[in-house]
C-alpha cells in the first residue's frame, strides 16, 4: 500500500522522512558548505548588530533556506538535502552571536578590555560544546518526542526546503526586504538625510521622552515578533520612560541634593539621566528576577529533560559497536567523540585561561581548572533544558539570558563562599556563564536544524559535521563585528570631575597609567558602583588633577546599549563587590511579581523596561504593522505564518539594516581623523545637512520616512508570493 504523502507534522505512527532512508542523494558537498560558510560570517555579523542594539535576536535558518534554494539553483538542480547542509552550516553564526552578544561584553563594564582572540577562543568553546552535547540528546529529544516537541521554527524550515524542492521560491520577497532595508538605512544613517532617532520631550510630563530609533531592522523584529511580545516589551518601556521616570522627576525635583545612585539633583537631570541612574538598576532587578522565574518554571522540564537525556546515553552507548549498521538517518556522531571532545574543552578552557588570560585577570591553574569544570557541568545541564524549551516554545523563546544569569549567580556564590572577591574573579565567573550561554544559545539553533534534518531525511552525522564548521568559521565575523562596532561607534566626550589619584573614591581604580589620546598622555580610570564619578572610562590628566575626558566604548553606547551584558556585570559586580543599589534593583524584582501575578510573561515586559524606549517603541512599530496585516488577512494563520511573505520581507528588512548599518560604520571609521587607519574625509557621504538643510533634522520628517518604510512591509506582506 502506498504511504502517505510527506507531512512534517504526521504523527509518530505515521511520520515518514521527505528523503528515505534507504535513498542516497547528494549532501555534504563542496558549494554547500562554501555557500553555508558566507551564510554564518553574513548573518553571524548582523545577528550581532542587531542584538548589540536592539537586545533581541531572531532566527537566521528559514532566511538562509531560502536564499539557498535560490543560490544553488542558479548553479543547477540543489537536492533538498544540500540546502539543509546549507542552513545547518549558515544558522550556526546566528547561535553563537547571541550568546556573545548577552555576555562578553560585559568586561568592558567591568573594566577590562575586549580582546578580539579572547572572544574568538570563548565562543569557539561554547559553540561546540553545545553541538557535542546535543548528540547524545538528539535520539530523546527530536526522534523519539516527534510530535510533542515541535521545534517550530526547524518544522517551518522543512517546509521551506521540501516547497523549494517542489519548485516553489520565496528568495524575491527577502530580497526586496533587504534592498529597500539597506537603502533606507544608508540613506539615513550614512548620508543622513533624515535623523535616526526623532525625540519629543513633553513640557506637560517632565522626566519622560517619546523617541524612536526608526531602523529597517527593528521594524523587521518587531514584525516577526508579532503583536503580542512587541506590546508587552512596549510595556515595559512606557512603564519605566512614561510613568516611573516622571514619577521620580515629580516627587524628587525640589531636592537639592543627589539621590543615591545618582551623582546630580534629580531636578538637573535629563530624561537620559534619569535612565542610567535610576531605570537601569530596577531593569536590571526585573529582567534577573524573571529570567529566575523562567526557569523555575521549566523545572520539571529540566528535570525529565536531564533523566531522559542520561538514559538516552546509555542507549548510545550500548548501541555504539553496531553504529555501522544503523539506517542512514539514524547515524550520529560516536559517544566517543562526545566524551573525548568534552574531555578536550575542559583542557583547551583550562589552557587558555592560564596562558592566555583576559590582561589584568590572572588566575592560579586550580582555579582554572575550577571554571573549566563548572563550564562542563553547567553546559550540559542548561543544554538540555534549552534544546526542551526551544522544541515547545521556539528559539525566540528560549531565555539564554536567564540560563546565564542563573550560572553566573551560582558561579559567584561559590566564589564568595571561597573568598575570590577580586576583579580577576569578576572576569573568571563571566567566561563561566560566558562559554555556557554560548552553548546553551548554540543547543537550540542546534536542535533546531537537527529537526529540519530528521523531517527532511537528512544524515545527522553530516548535519553535526557541518554544525562544527560553521562554528570554527562563523566565530570569526562575530569578533570582527563586536571589535569593529566598539572602536567604530565610541565616542570622546568632555568630563570635568576633579579628583585626587593618591586616594581615589571608592569603585573608581587606575586601569592604565599610560594612555594616549589626541596626543596627550593620561591615566585611564575605570568606575564602577562609585559614589563619585558615573560607570565608565575616564582620561585623567595629572598636570590638572582632574578627569578631563569620558572615553564611551562603542559597545554600551545609546547605538549599542548591549543591555544583557550590562546586566550581566551588574550581576557579577553586585554579588562579589556588594556594590548594587537593592533598593531599585528589588523595585525591579517585585514588579515583575506583579506581572507575573497578572498572568503576562515577565521576562518580554522586563526586557523593556530595561531597554531604552528609542528601541521598544521601534519595535512595537513593526508589532502594529503585523497586527494590521492580519486584520486585514483573510486566512490568520497564513498572515502570521513564519514562511508567509512578511516575515521573509522582515527578514529582509533586518539583513539589509544589518549590512548596511555595519557599512555605515566602516565608512566613518575610515573618515575619523583619530582613527590609524584612517583614509577618507571627514563626514565622508554625510550630505544631508547639506542638501535638505533644516529637513534633515526634522522629526516629523524622519517619522514619515519610517511610516513609509513601514508601509512597504504592510504592502510585501499582504501582496501573495508567486
Amino acid at each position: 500500500m502506498a504511504s502517505k504523502p510527506w507531512s512534517s507534522i504526521a504523527p509518530p505512527g505515521e511520520f515518514h522522512p521527505y528523503i528515505p532512508s534507504e535513498k542516497v542523494i547528494p549532501e555534504f558537498t563542496g558549494r554547500a558548505i562554501v555557500l553555508g560558510i558566507f551564510a554564518g560570517l553574513f548573518f553571524g555579523a548582523i545577528t550581532v548588530y542587531v542584538g548589540l542594539r536592539a537586545g533581541l535576536t531572531v532566527s537566521a535558518s528559514i532566511p538562509i533556506a531560502v536564499l539557498s534554494i535560490s543560490i544553488l539553483r542558479a548553479f543547477g538542480k540543489a537536492t533538498v538535502l544540500e540546502n539543509n547542509i546549507v542552513q545547518t552550516t549558515g544558522s550556526a553564526g546566528e547561535s553563537i552571536a547571541g550568546g556573545v552578544i548577552f555576555t562578553l561584553p560585559a568586561l568592558i563594564f567591568l573594566g577590562f578590555p575586549l580582546e578580539y582572540w579572547s572572544v574568538f577562543f570563548l565562543a569557539l568553546l561554547g559553540g561546540w560544546l553545545g553541538v557535542l552535547f546535543m548528540i547524545p540528546l538528539r535520539r530523546q529529544l527530536i526522534v523519539k518526542e516527534h510530535g510533542a516537541l515541535l521545534y517550530p521554527e526547524g518544522t517551518a524550515c522543512a517546509d521551506v526546503l521540501v516547497a523549494g524542492d517542489k519548485g516553489g521560491s520565496f528568495a524575491s520577497r527577502v530580497f526586496w526586504g533587504f534592498g529597500l532595508g539597506g537603502a533606507y538605512a544608508f540613506l539615513m544613517e550614512t548620508m543622513g538625510l533624515w535623523r535616526d532617532t526623532p525625540e519629543y520631550q513633553p513640557s506637560w510630563l517632565p522626566g519622560a521622552s517619546f523617541r524612536a530609533n526608526i531602523t529597517p531592522e527593528y521594524l523587521g523584529v518587531g514584525y516577526i515578533i508579532g503583536p503580542r511580545i512587541a506590546g508587552v516589551i512596549f510595556a515595559g518601556g512606557v512603564f519605566s520612560w512614561l510613568v516611573l521616570m516622571p514619577a521620580i522627576k515629580f516627587f524628587g525635583g525640589l531636592m537639592t541634593q543627589p539621590l543615591f545612585p545618582g551623582l546630580i539633583p534629580i531636578g538637573q537631570m535629563s530624561p537620559d539621566d534619569l535612565y542610567r541612574s535610576y531605570i537601569r538598576p530596577m531593569g536590571a532587578g526585573a529582567v534577573a528576577a524573571a529570567g529566575v522565574i523562567t526557569l523555575i518554571k521549566t523545572m520539571p522540564t529540566i528535570v525529565s529533560a536531564l533523566a531522559a537525556g542520561l538514559k538516552d546515553m546509555r542507549e548510545s552507548r550500548a548501541m555504539g559497536a553496531v553504529n555501522t549498521a544503523m539506517r542512514r538517518v539514524d547515524r550520529d556522531f560516536s559517544m566517543k567523540v562526545v566524551v573525548l571532545g568534552s574531555l578536550a574543552i575542559i583542557a583547551m578552557m583550562w589552557a587558555l585561561l592560564t596562558f592566555r588570560p583576559i590582561p589584568g585577570a590572572a588566575t592560579t591553574i586550580f582555579q582554572n581548572f575550577i571554571a573549566a569544570v563548572f563550564v562542563v557541568v553547567f553546559g550540559f545541564l542548561f543544554v538540555t533544558v534549552s534544546s526542551r524549551i526551544c522544541g515547545l516554545i521556539g528559539n525566540s523563546s528560549n531565555p539564554i539570558s536567564g540560563m546565564a544569569i542563573a550560572t553566573l549567580m551560582a558561579t559567584t556564590a561559590v566564589f564568595l563562599v571561597l573568598g575570590w572577591t577580586g576583579s580577576a574573579f569578576s572576569v573568571l565567573a563571566l567566561t563561566i556563564g560566558g562559554v555556557v550561554c554560548i552553548a546553551s544559545s548554540n543547543a537550540g539553533g542546534t536542535s533546531q536544524d537537527l529537526k529540519t534534518g530528521y523531517l527532511v531525511g537528512a544524515t545527522p552525522a553530516k548535519q553535526q559535521l557541518a554544525l562544527m564548521i560553521g562554528v570554527m568559521v562563523s566565530v570569526f565575523a562575530v569578533g570582527a563585528t563586536l571589535n569593529l562596532m566598539n572602536v567604530g561607534l565610541e565616542e570622546y566626550k568632555p568630563a570635568h570631575i576633579a579628583l585626587n589619584i593618591s586616594q581615589l573614591p571608592s569603585g573608581v581604580s587606575v586601569q592604565q597609567q599610560s594612555f594616549t589620546h589626541a596626543g596627550k598622555n593620561y591615566v585611564l580610570l575605570n568606575a564602577i558602583g562609585s559614589h563619585v564619578v558615573p560607570d565608565g572610562n575616564y582620561l585623567y590628566d595629572p598636570t590638572a588633577h582632574e578627569i578631563d575626558i569620558q572615553w564611551i566604548h562603542g559597545i554600551g553606547s545609546e547605538k549599542a546599549s548591549a543591555p544583557q551584558a550590562r546586566l550581566m556585570a551588574t550581576v557579577i559586580n553586585g554579588i562579589l563587590q556588594r556594590q548594587l543599589p537593592w533598593r531599585l534593583v528589588l523595585v525591579g524584582v517585585f514588579l515583575v511579581i506583579a506581572i507575573e501575578l497578572l498572568g503576562i510573561r515577565s521576562l518580554p515586559f522586563a526586557v523593556g523596561a530595561y531597554l531604552p524606549i528609542d528601541t521598544t517603541m521601534a519595535i512595537f512599530a513593526g508589532g502594529v504593522v503585523h497586527w494590521l496585516v492580519e486584520r486585514g488577512a483573510k486566512d490568520k494563520s497564513a498572515a502570521g505564518s513564519e514562511i508567509g511573505p512578511g516575515p521573509l520581507y522582515a527578514s529582509g528588512l533586518i539583513a539589509g539594516g544589518g549590512i548596511f548599518g555595519l557599512l555605515g560604520i566602516v565608512i566613518y571609521l575610515f573618515g575619523d581623523p583619530n582613527f590609524k587607519y584612517h583614509f577618507l574625509p571627514e563626514h565622508f557621504l554625510h550630505i544631508g545637512p547639506q542638501v535638505l538643510g533644516a529637513l534633515a533634522g526634522n522629526r516629523i520628517f524622519a517619522v514619515l520616512m519610517f511610516a513609509i518604510l513601514g508601509g512597504t512591509q504592510y504592502y510585501f506582506a499582504r501582496r501573495k508570493m508567486e
